[in-house]
Formats: structure tokens, C-alpha cells, sequence
């Protein structure tokens, strides 16, 4: 389970960011530029996904480890799934399927990256449990290819969207097999409870289960609120700057639905608990390729907006590079900054080929 609560540390900054949300509200309403009510929804949704991430944890505490497992895998993306939902409501279909890829991109790289080099910055060589790391590595790379399968299949099956629909389906099925598969591992795996760090991570909130379900139900209308507005503002943004949905959804989407878990990764990391660290990188990419990809393929077809797993070859062999990358850093069982910063610049290099895409 990815513990939160370290993001409420951010004191001042978070409230700042908590003001963006009637900020977004005002210039909706007030008909703003855009790009103001997409930037000023971006930076409102921050502080809700982490009160997500708070709410859930502090459930999951009161229901046990087993289903406090299940609704973390449930719910630890919960920002993006409802970002990606409304953005299927209204057809930017491409919007969804980049921040799929942009989400894989981002744990496994940016995150990644910044969590070795400022953990390997302050405690030097960094060790973590090899067999761990090693098992998440390996369903990583399993589970891209398994979404690389039907993208490469699509493109010689089209234009007959019939099959193309169906292998989707059929792939997606397959994927959330995998994905129970590995919640079934889990709760029967002894790993967690041999792990001091994780049980200090996952220290009691205090919340009671009203204050949990509380601050979820309203988060989650609150960022379905924002989302609106963010998605609405898109397409305008996108003629306006002449830039393409399609980097939008690959770089901003994800920055926007994880960044409290991409602050406590780094935190973590900071404090030489790297086991975590990789848990909450390689674990978010996890649910997002397992999970919300194939989740989202059933409710396109329930929303009308039928949406394949096709994703493009240049977004295949970015996270299958990604992913094989992860793994290989996760073979020794020991990182250090020069590792991070690698990883840092392969980032870079990626949004700046997306962005000419």
C-alpha cells in the first residue's frame, strides 16, 4: 500500500495549490482564457488526488491488509481514471490513450529518476531488497507487452474496426486476469510483513472511517468538477498554442492525477527508504498498464466512444524502453544518482521528441 500522508508536510504550498480549486471555478464561470482555466484545473486537482490517497489509506487501515490491498490497487489512481472517463465522455479518445503512456513514462522515468538521484545525492549508494523489486520489474515489462500485443495486431487488422474492437476487448480481459493474479500474489506473499519499512510507512492516520469516506466522496466530486472544466478547455488550448492533444495527454494528465505520489517517492527516497520508493514507482505503473488501461476500454464502449488499445509505435518502444530500464536498475539491488540523472534525461529527451509529434 502507498502511504500519503507525507504530502500534508508540504504546509503553505499545499494550501496554495487548495486555492486553485474556486480559482478554476471563477474563471469557468467567468468564460476565461483556456489556458488560465486548464492550468488553474491542473494545479486544483494536485491537492484532491492527494486527499485521495489519504482517504484511501486510512480506509484501508481500518478494513484490514487484504482489502485495505485491494482498495489501495483500486483506488491509488482514482485522479486519472476520472480525468481519463470524462475525457472519453467527450471523444478525445487520443488524449485518453497518451496519458496511459505518459503515466507509464513518468513513474518509471521522471519519478524514478528524481527519487535515485536526490536519495543517491543525500545517502550516497542506496540498497534495496533485490527479490521485491525484481517481481515488480518483471510484471512491468509483462505487462506493457501484453498492451503492445493488440497495438501492433491493430494496425494489421485495420481498417476492420469489428476485430480491431474485439482483440482490444479480448486483450483487456486478459490484462485484468493478470492484474488478479497479482493482487492474489500479494495477499498471500509474506514480503510485506518481513518489511520494517513498509510497516513504519504505513503508520496509522487517525482518521476515523466517516472522516475517510467523507474527504473521498468529496475529492472525487471535486475533481470530476475540475476535470470538466480541464478537458473542456483542451481542444481550445491545444488550436490557440498549436499544441496537439496528444502531448498534452502525455506529459500534463499524468503530472496533474500523481503528483502526490510522485512527492512522497521522492521523499521516501530522500530518507534512504528506497524499497518504498520503488514500490510507489514501478506499483503506479503497475495499476495504470493492469488496471485503468484496461478498465477504460469497457467504459468506452459503455460511454459510446469505443476506445481500442492501440497505442503508436513510437509510444510502444518508449515504455517498453522505460520498463526494461526499470528492470535493469532493479537487478543489483543498489542505486546511486548517476542512475537518476540518466534517467532524468531520457525523460527530457521523450517530451521533447513527443512534442514535435
Amino acid at each position: 500500500m502507498k502511504r500519503i500522508e507525507h504530502w500534508t508536510g508540504l504546509g503553505p504550498i499545499l494550501l496554495i495549490f487548495f486555492l486553485f480549486v474556486p480559482i478554476a471555478v471563477i474563471l469557468e464561470l467567468a468564460h476565461a482564457d483556456p489556458l488560465w482555466i486548464l492550468l488553474a484545473s491542473a494545479a486544483a486537482i494536485v491537492p484532491l488526488a492527494g486527499m485521495i490517497g489519504e482517504g484511501t489509506e486510512a480506509l484501508a487501515e481500518k478494513v484490514g491488509q487484504r482489502a485495505g490491498g485491494l482498495l489501495n490497487a483500486t483506488l491509488g489512481n482514482a485522479a486519472e481514471l476520472i480525468i481519463a472517463i470524462v475525457a472519453l465522455r467527450q471523444g478525445l479518445i487520443e488524449l485518453v490513450l497518451a496519458s496511459i503512456t505518459g503515466s507509464i513514462l513518468g513513474n518509471l522515468l521522471l519519478v524514478l529518476g528524481l527519487s535515485l538521484l536526490v536519495g543517491g545525492l543525500k545517502n550516497g549508494v542506496q540498497r534495496f531488497d533485490r527479490e521485491n523489486a525484481g517481481i515488480d520489474a518483471t510484471m512491468l515489462v509483462l505487462s506493457v507487452f501484453a498492451l503492445a500485443i493488440p497495438s501492433f495486431f491493430n494496425l494489421a487488422l485495420e481498417p476492420d474496426f469489428q476485430k480491431v474492437e474485439f482483440l482490444s476487448i479480448g486483450a483487456s480481459i486478459a490484462i485484468l486476469v493478470m492484474y488478479g493474479l497479482s493482487i492474489l500474489y500479494s495477499f498471500t506473499s509474506r514480503t510485506l510483513e518481513a518489511n520494517p519499512v513498509a510497516r513504519e510507512a504505513h503508520a496509522p492516520a487517525g482518521w476515523s472511517t466517516r472522516h475517510a469516506l467523507i474527504i473521498l466522496v468529496i475529492a472525487v466530486g471535486l475533481i470530476a468538477l475540475l476535470s470538466e472544466f480541464l478537458v473542456g478547455a483542451v481542444e481550445p488550448v491545444t488550436a490557440s498554442l498549436g499544441l496537439s492533444e496528444f502531448f498534452l495527454g502525455i506529459i500534463l494528465i499524468p503530472l496533474v492525477g500523481n503528483a502526490a505520489e510522485h512527492f512522497v517517492a521522492v521523499t521516501v527516497a530522500r530518507k534512504n527508504q528506497m524499497d518504498l520508493s520503488l514500490s510507489i514507482a514501478i506499483g503506479s505503473s503497475l495499476q495504470i498498464a493492469l488496471f485503468v488501461a484496461p478498465a477504460l476500454v469497457f467504459i468506452s464502449l459503455a460511454l459510446g466512444n469505443p476506445m481500442p488499445l492501440e497505442f503508436t509505435q513510437y509510444e510502444v518502444l518508449a515504455v517498453a524502453a522505460a520498463s526494461l530500464i526499470a528492470a535493469f536498475v532493479s537487478l543489483d539491488g543498489k542505486s546511486n544518482w548517476l542512475e537518476g540523472s540518466m534517467l532524468l534525461v531520457l525523460y527530457v529527451i521523450l517530451g521533447v521528441a513527443f512534442f514535435f509529434l
